[in-house]
C-alpha cells in the first residue's frame, strides 16, 4: 500500500485570526469567515483543513469551505463544547488557526474529465471550494455533476449557491431523507441520484464526502458502473487531535489521516475501510 504524500504543516503556535462574518446555515450549523490579524497562513487547497482554536475551550479540525486570498471560511456543526463555541462567535471575536493540514482534492488528475461530486450532509463544506474552482475554469474539465443529500430540507447547506452552480452549467441534483410539506424534490439516499446524473464512466473522475457509510456505498456503486477506483477520491475523518500525525488518534491502517489524508483515493481507502475495527 502506497502512503499518500504528506501535506501537513509543522506544529507551530496558532496564528491570530478574527471573525469578520457569520451566517446561520441550519438550526445547528453556522459558517464563519476569518481574516488574519497580521500575516495570513500559507495558502490552503480545496480539501485541506485547519486546526481552529477557541480560546478557553480548545481546538478542533475544520475543513475550509471557501478560500479567498488570506480569508478562510469554515462551516461548523455544533456537536461539542469547542464546535458550539466557534459556531456562535460574533464579528470581531478572536480565534487561533494552524495549518494548512492534510491532502487536498487532486483536480490536476481530473483535468480533461467529467466531474462527479457527491456530498452528504456537512460533507458539502469541503467540496464547496472544489466546485468553485472547477466552475471557475470550465475549459479544464468536461461536464460537472453535483449530487447533494441531506437529512431534511432544513439541513441543506448553501441553497443559494446551488442556483449559482446551475447558472454556471453544473447539473445539480438534491435529495433529502425526510421531506417536509414544502419539499417538491427527490426523496431518498444520495446514491439514488446516480441514475439521473449525466455520466460517462470512462471519462469521469469522482469526489465524495459525507458519512462513511454513504461514501462506501457510492464508491462501490461507481465501480460497478465502470468508474475505476483510482479515479474516485474520498475525504475520510477520524478523531484528529494534533494535525501533524504525531498523536496517532486518526490512524487508519498505515495512514495517519491528518497527515496522509483526509483526501484519499478509493483504491487506497477501500481495503482499509473493509477491516473491522476492534
Amino acid at each position: 500500500m502506497t502512503v499518500l504524500a504528506s501535506g501537513a504543516a509543522p506544529a507551530l503556535p496558532p496564528s491570530p485570526y478574527r471573525v469578520v462574518g457569520r451566517r446561520l446555515e441550519t438550526s445547528d450549523t453556522a459558517t464563519i469567515e476569518l481574516e488574519p490579524v497580521r500575516s495570513g497562513l500559507p495558502p490552503f487547497s480545496p480539501g485541506q483543513f485547519a486546526m481552529v482554536y477557541g480560546f478557553g475551550v480548545g481546538d478542533i479540525p475544520l475543513s475550509v469551505s471557501r478560500i479567498e486570498g488570506d480569508r478562510l471560511t469554515h462551516t461548523i456543526r455544533s456537536v461539542g463544547a469547542v464546535s458550539a463555541r466557534l459556531a456562535s462567535l460574533a464579528d470581531g471575536a478572536s480565534v487561533g488557526v494552524r495549518g494548512p493540514f492534510g491532502t487536498g482534492w487532486d483536480l490536476t488528475a481530473a483535468m480533461g474529465r467529467d466531474l462527479l461530486i457527491v456530498a452528504g450532509g456537512l460533507g458539502l463544506a469541503p467540496l464547496r471550494p472544489l466546485i468553485t474552482e472547477a466552475l471557475t475554469a470550465p475549459e479544464r474539465y468536461g461536464r460537472v455533476n453535483v449530487l447533494i443529500g441531506a437529512r431534511s430540507p432544513g439541513d441543506l447547506l448553501y441553497a443559494d449557491e446551488a442556483e449559482r452552480w446551475r447558472a454556471a452549467e453544473a447539473r445539480v441534483l438534491v435529495t433529502v431523507d425526510r421531506p417536509d410539506d414544502t419539499w417538491r424534490g427527490d426523496v431518498g439516499v444520495v446514491t439514488g441520484l446516480l441514475n439521473r446524473a449525466d455520466l460517462d464512466p470512462g471519462a469521469t473522475a469522482a469526489f465524495l464526502c459525507g458519512p462513511e457509510v454513504m461514501m462506501r456505498a457510492t464508491a462501490r456503486d461507481l465501480v460497478r458502473r465502470g468508474i475505476a477506483p483510482d479515479r474516485t477520491q474520498v475525504s475520510l475523518e477520524r478523531t484528529m487531535h494534533c494535525g501533524t500525525g504525531h498523536c496517532g488518534h486518526c490512524q487508519l491502517g498505515p495512514l495517519l489521516l491528518c497527515r496522509d489524508g483526509p483526501v484519499v483515493r478509493w483504491d487506497h481507502a477501500e481495503p482499509l475501510l473493509a477491516v473491522r475495527e476492534l
